[in-house]
């Protein structure tokens, strides 16, 4: 079976002339043998699975319905164990950055004050929160769970495309995509030494309590969802069933005398730590939306306490702030004295004269993206785009330049995907997780998106998108 290899960028599988590379051989040839017969027997029992546990994720430009089954593509992202380790260190480097950048911004201010950022930056960005100023969290953690999202340019570097310091979702198809490929495709295994990833739950709940310590040696952890409708519920109540933790929505939780608890029917007990998966303007309805029926009453005043730890941490979405994105180089330099281990890509900001004159002037070669857009959604894709999308953005770039940034199109590697029978090049991007407890701690691996149509740059879930096992190897 013929393997197509023909996308501009660095190819994760092959090398220049159609060679596997060395850590891709094993697994080529093993597919290779399999007949298109017996990948589609495996592949209905890939999707029977899929279906039997509820995987699922919302595809909101779906016009026949919005739940789907989370497309699973079963050709594994490799990586080699020296790789990795780069990989890991400026992770580290970058969420340990991140997080004293909250924790200077929501106190002292020092980043501000000797101009590495502007004032009117942090003061005109959303998910600035004014209301938690001069508040430190329990433990000192802002970002407990960061996802990073990744991409390599055409030389095969590693580049930050932006970080998810809010709610980051998709760990738990990390974990299921392993087991759904060690029970469908065992044999793949049989020449690698691939770095678990099962125990990412443990991980989990050893970071949220060492936030909770100061309220006893084991505080009670709980995760508050938005409930069933939500599009990653499957992940919520999944991390909370394996970390032994109670899956709660808002009127689960009541606060009194500054004190969080939890109604069981059991009885009332004392809740020390709230890994919140819904978004700060809807935790407590006193202090952000009036009208929320999400969150919890009063949850804010006892974090404010000292109480109860939140994680990740109410404000802490200025981190992941498009217009932020620019800046943490020049954080992690003014933080910990280091040059970045991992590279960003190039980024104009509209709020700046210059860069909004040629962002203006290139809008059919960037990029254009708002401040606080996630998703895949709100983007102009210059390159691919028509003159009438152009002058819309124009227009609501003029209208509001410091909402909009642009970037040049960086061709996404290359990562072959079995479509229609046929193995065919797709691009990927790769979004590790990293947890911060006592230290910061990265799972070896992560969610390997990939965009399932052909020529799109969009590997979003939400917009039709599949995901691939990630293995790191392990070094002999």
């Amino acid at each position: 079976m013929e393997w197509t290899t023909t996308l501009r960028g660095f190819d994760e599988a092959f090398q220049a002339g159609g060679k596997p590379r060395d850590h891709y051989s094993p697994v080529i040839d093993s597919l290779g043998r399999l007949t298109k017969q017996k990948i589609k027997q495996r592949e209905d029992l890939v999707g029977l699975a899929l279906r039997n546990q509820g995987i699922t994720f919302n595809v909101y430009s779906d016009q026949e319905g919005e739940e789907k089954v989370f497309p699973f593509d079963f050709v594994p992202r490799i990586i080699p164990g020296f790789e990795w380790k780069k990989l890991e260190e400026g992770l580290i480097q970058r969420v340990t950055a991140l997080n004293l950048f909250l924790q200077d911004i929501y106190t002292e201010q020092n980043i501000l004050k000797e101009g590495v950022i502007p004032y009117d930056l942090i003061y005109t960005r959303g998910e600035f929160r004014r209301e938690l100023l001069g508040i430190t969290p329990p433990g000192g953690v802002f970002t407990h769970v960061v996802g990073t999202d990744l991409i390599r340019d055409d030389n095969g570097d590693y580049l930050v495309l932006e970080d998810n310091c809010r709610c980051p979702s998709g760990v738990s198809y990390v974990v299921e995509n392993r087991q759904l490929m060690q029970r469908t495709f065992p044999e793949l295994f049989t020449k690698y030494k691939v770095a678990p990833v099962r125990n990412y739950p443990d991980m989990l709940l050893e970071a949220l309590e060492h936030s909770g310590h100061s309220f006893g040696p084991r505080g009670r952890v709980v995760v508050l969802t938005p409930g069933r409708a939500n599009s990653a519920y499957f992940e919520h109540s999944f991390l909370a069933r394996e970390m032994g933790a109670l899956l709660v929505e808002g009127p689960d939780l009541i606060v009194e005398d500054n004190i969080v608890f939890v109604r069981t029917t059991e009885g009332r007990h004392r809740v020390d730590v709230i890994y919140r998966r819904i978004d700060d303007p809807f935790l407590d309805p006193l202090v952000f939306l009036r009208d929320s029926i999400l969150g919890v009453p009063g949850i804010i005043s006892a974090y404010r306490a000292g109480n109860v730890a939140i994680a990740n941490a109410p404000g802490a979405g200025v981190a992941d702030d498009k217009a932020v994105y620019p800046f943490i180089p020049d954080a992690i330099k003014f933080y910990m004295d280091e040059e970045p281990i991992i590279g960003q890509v190039p980024t104009y900001m509209g709020l700046r004269p210059d860069d909004l004159k040629y962002i203006l002037d290139h809008l059919d070669e960037l990029v254009v993206k708002t401040t606080d857009g996630a998703g895949g959604y709100g983007m102009l894709m210059g390159p691919m785009s028509t003159k009438e999308e152009q002058e819309e953005f124009r227009k609501q770039i003029v209208d509001d330049p410091g909402h909009y940034i642009a970037q040049p199109l960086i061709q996404l590697s290359a990562h072959p995907t079995y479509l229609d029978a046929e193995y065919k090049a797709r691009r990927v991007d790769l979004r590790p997780f990293a947890l911060y407890g006592d230290r910061v701690k990265v799972l070896p691996g992560g969610l390997t998106r990939v965009a399932l149509r052909e020529g799109s740059y969009v590997v979003n879930s939400s917009q039709g998108g599949g995901s691939k096992d990630t293995w790191v190897l392990e070094d002999e």
